[in-house]
């Protein structure tokens, strides 16, 4: 087992970095206006390596200043939201956990727009400390909704978690609202309402900064935790009782996950159904244990929200969709089918 192991984080140390390159690639060269592969290729040989292939300035900028740091970003908030619903998923026994449907998106939303609109901190606080704190104080109440409720096991156990969530994102929502309505002026509330709903269009290299190191914080955190991971499949007894400290993995995970969720969110809005769907396709395609799940998961998030990025900007000509709204129409139909596959079960 520990040969096959070794073998399979083989596989996906040489699999990884050609798919995540291929991705990028194609993000950069596909959009409003189509370039050729070559082209960027070219301009990454030029800036990277120092060659001196002859590229228009024009190209050279559309590929360096803007597409690529935007395929950059989507890449490293996606890898982070799927992470996030890995670790959510297996803390909760819950396969309809995710940072968007337990609220925490929401959150960090009503934190971020607290701090930059509402001024609150008086500027001692960062866009990203506000976010945090929103999404830590969301999954909390969330939490503590669901205590409340009784819970209960299985499907009944996912239902009123998620019942929770929903109450929790639609109250965070509406102080969004409220926040936006009493304090931003009418072009403010513009710009917020688009981000919102996830935007990627003002990501530049500077955003690569916060984003690429939150990804790499919660595929860290858990690549380091793969074991806990696997023991809280079956519970948080099971788990203590192969000598886990449970208190302890529970805050460090979940304060990981609500971190990355909180960076992202605080560079791109809240991007619903990434950390629901990525999760279960790729259990569906590597199994359970989770030092295959979180580097496919990872991968897998990153090239998907770079594809729906890519979707964004060619479905409706002249017109730059929020991904927001790509991954809700295909997160929708995906959870509908974790519901039916789960009835089903029962």
């Amino acid at each position: 087992m520990r040969s096959r192991a070794r073998r399979a984080r083989w596989h996906w140390g040489w699999i990884a970095p050609p798919v995540l390159l291929a991705a990028l690639i194609a993000g950069t060269a596909i959009g409003e206006t189509r370039i050729p592969a070559a082209t960027v290729l070219q301009v990454l040989g030029n800036k990277l390596f120092g060659t001196v292939y002859p590229v228009a300035r024009i190209d050279e900028g559309i590929i360096w200043n803007y597409r690529l740091a935007r395929a950059v970003v989507a890449a490293a908030c996606g890898a982070g939201l799927a992470l996030s619903g890995v670790v959510l998923q297996a803390l909760l026994r819950n396969a309809l956990a995710d940072p968007y449907l337990l609220g925490i998106s929401a959150g960090a939303s009503t934190g971020a727009v607290a701090v930059t609109v509402a001024g609150f901190g008086a500027g001692a606080l960062s866009l990203s400390t506000g976010a945090f704190a929103g999404a830590l104080l969301a999954f909390v109440m969330v939490a503590a909704l669901a205590r409340a409720a009784g819970g209960g096991t299985g499907l009944q156990a996912a239902g009123v978690i998620v019942l929770a969530g929903i109450a929790g994102a639609q109250l965070f929502n509406a102080m969004t609202a409220f926040l936006i309505a009493k304090s931003a002026n009418a072009e403010q509330a513009r710009g917020i309402m688009f981000w919102l709903l996830g935007n990627l269009s003002g990501a530049r290299w500077q955003d690569s900064l916060v984003a690429v190191p939150a990804a790499a914080l919660g595929l860290g955190v858990c690549l380091w935790h793969v074991r806990s991971l696997d023991a809280f499949t079956f519970g948080a007894d099971s788990a203590a009782s192969l000598g886990i400290n449970v208190r302890r993995v529970q805050a460090v995970l979940i304060g990981a996950a609500a971190l990355v969720t909180a960076l992202i969110v605080s560079l791109v809005g809240a991007i619903g159904f990434v950390g629901l769907v990525i999760p279960h396709a790729m259990r569906f395609l590597v199994g359970g244990r989770h030092r295959l799940l979180v580097p496919a998961s990872a991968l897998a998030g990153a090239v998907f929200l770079i594809a729906a990025d890519i979707v964004s900007r060619i479905l409706i000509p002249g017109q730059v969709l929020p991904i927001g709204v790509i991954t809700a129409l295909i997160g929708a139909p995906a959870f509908a089918a974790i519901l039916i596959r789960g009835r089903a079960r029962k």
